[in-house]
């Protein structure tokens, strides 16, 4: 696969019966999934049911038994992890992995850097209007911030690699209620925007039906329900996502 692809200009992900074993052992079996363009899309089901399982094959860092996975028509089986990244596809992983002895700004940079260009004064800007405290912590290095600011720090560097998918695994995870607000507005406005898709795992439900257009939720490594997130019914909780 060519590394020269251009990112497409609105982003769909289509997962086509995907199948994954880790030293033998199925964990994936047969997930298919379709994000719409400019929607926010929550993949949800308790732990150990496969979810950051998915997003690591999304990314290329799990090889597939079997399956496929396309983005806006062009399929990314072939294609290795940077260059998905180039293609449109930005991933925060848990634990946010930022780099702790660097400061919040060389952060920053790197994201940019992974495109090959210095940062726009306007793309810095926008960083600073989804996450303001990260405008007050410049010169702070990454691994003094907190949690809750530490994945603000992850996001807003994955944006300046200019995504069309942005993939979060769990967001929310050990943060504080306030900045989990704030999270949630920066994704309202990524929505609004209208120039991403949001491809969201996270286990807090009220967060997912506040924020997503539509859901999954996988048990034991299979889709289990699907659809609107209207349609994410009080049964459908109990039965998949009550511990």
């Amino acid at each position: 696969m060519s590394a020269t692809l251009s990112p497409p200009a609105t982003a769909s992900l289509s997962l086509g019966g995907l199948h994954l074993a880790i030293g033998g052992s199925p964990i994936l079996r047969g997930v298919s999934l379709a994000i719409k363009p400019q929607s926010v899309f929550c993949l949800m089901g308790r732990n150990g049911v496969g979810k950051s399982t998915t997003l690591k094959a999304i990314m290329g860092l799990l090889p597939l038994t079997a399956g496929s996975i396309a983005f806006s028509g062009t399929r990314l089986d072939a294609m290795a992890t940077a260059e998905r990244a180039r293609y449109g596809l930005a991933y925060v992983p848990q634990g946010r992995e930022i780099f702790p002895h660097l400061s919040v700004e060389e952060n920053l940079f790197i994201g940019a850097r992974a495109r090959g260009m210095k940062p726009m004064q306007d793309e810095i800007e926008r960083i600073y209007a989804l996450f303001p405290i990260l405008r007050d912590f410049l010169r702070r290095k990454g691994g003094m911030l907190s949690g809750g600011q530490q994945q603000q720090l992850a996001i807003a560097r994955s944006l300046l690699t200019r995504p069309k998918l942005l993939i979060l695994d769990e967001p929310t995870e050990g943060i504080q209620p306030n900045i989990i607000d704030q999270i949630g507005d920066a994704i309202r406005m990524l929505r609004a925007e209208g120039s991403m898709s949001i491809l969201l795992v996270e286990q807090y439900l009220d967060f997912c039906r506040e924020l997503g257009d539509d859901f999954a939720i996988l048990e034991r490594g299979a889709v289990a329900a699907s659809g609107p997130m209207a349609e994410l019914s009080e049964d459908i909780v109990r039965r998949f996502l009550t511990v």
